[in-house]
This record gives structure tokens, C-alpha cells and sequence, in this order.
């Protein structure tokens, strides 16, 4: 019997051109929703295959490949990565994180620490908690929460994504595919570039489809997905990549010595 390739990524509205019909482009695979919180470990236990995970835990690991030309990355805002705030950033002490951020929480490490120059307590935010209840002056948020929050209580609304381009001119990549070493995809790597390619030609129904659930207006969701968020691992986006890792290093968030390979096949590998 053909090889399961275990396929994890997160139900967020920005994953979902990356994986619509991803299973009708490979007959093995199994593919499995969790927060990147929970990839990022399912991965690191050897219970994926391939994950789409934060790249702070691509850093961290420093043994995956990732899978070549598909990220979920930023070029100015994102609307989807806030840090709510009732005081300036020189004036915040403490920080509660959303439990599901990785990469998130390390960019707001990098941004208050190196951009702003102040180290503030973190502090973990639940999942289910209320933020207006909070005792912290900051908050970050992600994902679909973050693009619903309506926040009376926090006088600031810092788009991290936005925030990160004005300091360094540079893209944000927030996720990749990343590939455990030893695993042979086995042609999962080609129908992760055919998803990729079907799902952002059918944003426009994608968006309709998920809109309600999120209590979010449709045209919203489209432009979020078409304008605002950018799917590719150009050149650009590699560097603004290698840029936060080297700051995450510098803060000890990420390790020293970490290598970035794409993912090739076995058989291409072994042939050269």
C-alpha cells in the first residue's frame, strides 16, 4: 500500500488558498487542521510529514527544508497579526500573547526590544479569554480573532506586518511548508504548487464561502486574501526571511547556524 504523507496546516482564512482541494491533487494525502502552535510540535515529534508552520519553528528545528515558492507572507500590513495597546509602544511593560502565536510573539520581541528598545513582561493570553479583562497593557492577536477584535478599550491597533516594513523595507514571511529530513514527499511538494495555484484563482469563492462564518464582510475577506496577503518566496521575501532570523538570533530567539535548503526530491537528490 502507497506511503500516507501526513499534511498539517491551520484553518485560518489565510491558509485556505493553500490548501483548497489540496487532497484532489494526491491520492496519499492525509491532511490534518491544527494552530501552529500545535504543527510546529506535531513536526517536531515526527507525527507530520510536511507542516505549514510559523517560521520561528523552522529556525528553532533547524533540520526541515521548506517546499520552494509558497509562504503566507506580508508586504505592508496584514490585518491579521495586531498587537492591541492602551499605552505608545515606548510605554508598554507588559504583554499578554495569544497561546497560538509563534512566530507573531517573536516578531513583537524583535520590535520592542530592537526597534523600540524596551523589554516588557510576557505573559500568556488563553485562547478563550477576554482581552478587555486583561491587566496587561498590550495584547497581541492573530489570525481570524485578530481581524474580528473590536477593542474599545486599547487606545492602539499595531499592525505587526505594517510595523515591520516601515522599520526594514522588507517583506514579512510568517509561515512556510517545511519538510521533515529524511521524508520523500513522493510528489506531494508538486500538488502543494497545484493547490497553491487553484486556490488563489478561486479566492473570490473561497471568500463567500468562509465570510459568514467569521462574521466578516465577503469583499473584505477577498481583499485580504488577493491585496494583503502575498503566497509566493521570491527573492524579496528571502531576504526579509534571513533579516528576521538574524534579529531572532541576536535576541536569542532562534539558534546560531541555521540553514536554509529548499526540499528536493529524493530521487533528484540522490541523482545529482
Amino acid at each position: 500500500m502507497p506511503t500516507r504523507i501526513r499534511v498539517g496546516a491551520v484553518e485560518y482564512l489565510n491558509t485556505k488558498p493553500l490548501i483548497e482541494r489540496l487532497t484532489d491533487f494526491h491520492p496519499q494525502i492525509d491532511l490534518r487542521l491544527e494552530l501552529p502552535s500545535v504543527l510546529a510540535d506535531q513536526l517536531a515529534s515526527d507525527d507530520l510529514d510536511v507542516g505549514l508552520i510559523p517560521v520561528i519553528e523552522f529556525f528553532r528545528a533547524n533540520r526541515y527544508r521548506m517546499v520552494p515558492n509558497i509562504a503566507i507572507g506580508s508586504r505592508g500590513p496584514v490585518l491579521s497579526v495586531t498587537l492591541f495597546s492602551r499605552q505608545p509602544w515606548e510605554r508598554i511593560r507588559k504583554v499578554a500573547m495569544d497561546v497560538g502565536s509563534r512566530t507573531s510573539a517573536a516578531l513583537t520581541q524583535v520590535l520592542l526590544r530592537k526597534r523600540y528598545g524596551i523589554t516588557p513582561e510576557i505573559v500568556p493570553f488563553p485562547m478563550h479569554a477576554d482581552p478587555e479583562s486583561l491587566d496587561t497593557d498590550a495584547v497581541l492577536l492573530i489570525g481570524d480573532r485578530a481581524m474580528r477584535a473590536c477593542l474599545p478599550g486599547y487606545a492602539y491597533a499595531y499592525d505587526l506586518g505594517q510595523e515591520w516594513t516601515d522599520w526594514t523595507g522588507l517583506p514579512f514571511v510568517f509561515a512556510v511548508w517545511a519538510v521533515r529530513d529524511g521524508v520523500d514527499l513522493e510528489g506531494v511538494d508538486l500538488a502543494l504548487a497545484e493547490a497553491k495555484a487553484y486556490g488563489l484563482s478561486q479566492v473570490g469563492a473561497i471568500a463567500q464561502r468562509e465570510a459568514p462564518g467569521l462574521g466578516l464582510d465577503a469583499g473584505f475577506c477577498r481583499r485580504y486574501l488577493t491585496n494583503i496577503l502575498h503566497f509566493d518566496l521570491g527573492p524579496r521575501e528571502q531576504a526579509g526571511l534571513h533579516h528576521f532570523y538574524t534579529l531572532a538570533r541576536d535576541l536569542e530567539l532562534a539558534p546560531q547556524g541555521v540553514t536554509f535548503e529548499s526540499y528536493h526530491p529524493t530521487h533528484l537528490v540522490e541523482s545529482r
